[in-house]
């Protein structure tokens, strides 16, 4: 049975932030308004649209004419970069209690929504934030399987976390507004500005609690099911790493933290490829396929660090 929420009537919205992705949108759009239907609130769908074109305009009207009871709005944030998408939700939000974030390619498993409306109503927490699934459109090659490139960490119902992503996240709203925050459009093209933003409502005191429940399934495309693109995402997040990491530090302890991350870089690098050299040598696939994917998150924590001195100077 589903709990009273803060406030009462609690208005929700869940926002979908996309990007030249209507034909998705087609098929996410009908599953979210299924379990809005489930929910005994007030819900409003949200879609913001990055494309500067607004090509997910026509794809939302057709649906929002036969929602029923439940509101879906289109907004169009022609700024680049999914940080401005996700202040654009921020704002359009701002009459609503609380916002669910789900990306465009990802579909909600059955009671995805109850589930993080009863953790929310059950901690209180400024937010709860849910496992993330992926679904291949083709069988992967047996590397990026062993590789484990697509795994994602897990933890039980109730446990604090203090880190996340927007691809599973429900907000408190009246919390995020007391503390003053908002996305770092810095991060908008890059990426991590939602690990920067989690991070600092840790910091500053917003509890985030782990709803184990609450599964949102990642469908990946083909087109990311390669060794370079594999790699290459793995190098972006040690290089975001870093960087949020500097970002949130104080100036005068940067050069710690810096110094923190080239050494914990270096280890990684120098760690992977003995790794993936030990692979070779016993013909094991996971130690070759993991030594890589650590060995490239190094690579990706040394340029994060030393590129940000320039970055730092710069300003």
């Amino acid at each position: 049975m589903t709990k009273e929420y803060p406030g009462g009537k609690a208005s929700v919205v869940i926002a979908v932030l996309t990007y030249c992705r209507a034909h998705d949108l087609v098929e996410l759009l009908p599953e979210l308004l299924d379990q809005a239907a489930t929910v005994s609130r007030s819900i409003e769908i949200l879609v913001v649209d990055n494309d500067p074109h607004g090509g997910a305009r026509d794809q939302v009207a057709a649906v929002a004419a036969s929602s029923g009871s439940v509101p879906v709005r289109y907004v169009h944030e022609p700024i680049p970069g999914i940080a401005a998408g996700r202040n654009r939700a921020l704002t359009e939000a701002d009459h609503a209690q609380v916002l669910i974030f789900i990306d465009d390619d990802e579909r909600p498993t059955a009671q995805w929504l109850m589930q993080l409306l009863d953790t929310y109503a059950t901690f209180r927490p400024a937010a709860v934030v849910g496992p993330v699934l992926s679904r291949y459109d083709t069988e992967p090659e047996p590397w990026i399987r062993a590789g484990g490139f697509f795994e994602r960490r897990r933890f039980a119902t109730g446990t604090p976390v203090s880190l996340a992503a927007t691809n599973n996240l429900l907000l408190d709203l009246v919390q995020v507004r007391r503390l003053g925050l908002q996305f770092d459009e810095r991060f908008g093209i890059s990426g991590g500005s939602d690990s920067l933003f989690t991070r600092q409502l840790h910091r500053l005191g917003g509890q985030m609690i782990w709803c184990d429940e609450a599964i949102v399934i990642d469908v990946v495309p083909a087109s990311r099911l390669t060794r370079e693109w594999v790699l290459q995402r793995a190098f972006r997040m040690g290089n975001t790493w870093s960087r949020i990491n500097l970002d949130d530090t104080a100036h005068g302890e940067r050069m710690l933290v810096r110094a923190t991350m080239v050494a914990r870089g270096t280890a990684r690098v120098l760690g992977g490829l003995a790794r993936y050299l030990t692979g070779l040598i016993i013909g094991q696939l996971p130690h070759r396929a993991r030594g890589l994917r650590t060995a490239a998150r190094g690579a990706g924590m040394l340029s994060g660090s030393v590129g940000s001195i320039y970055h730092e100077y710069k300003r």
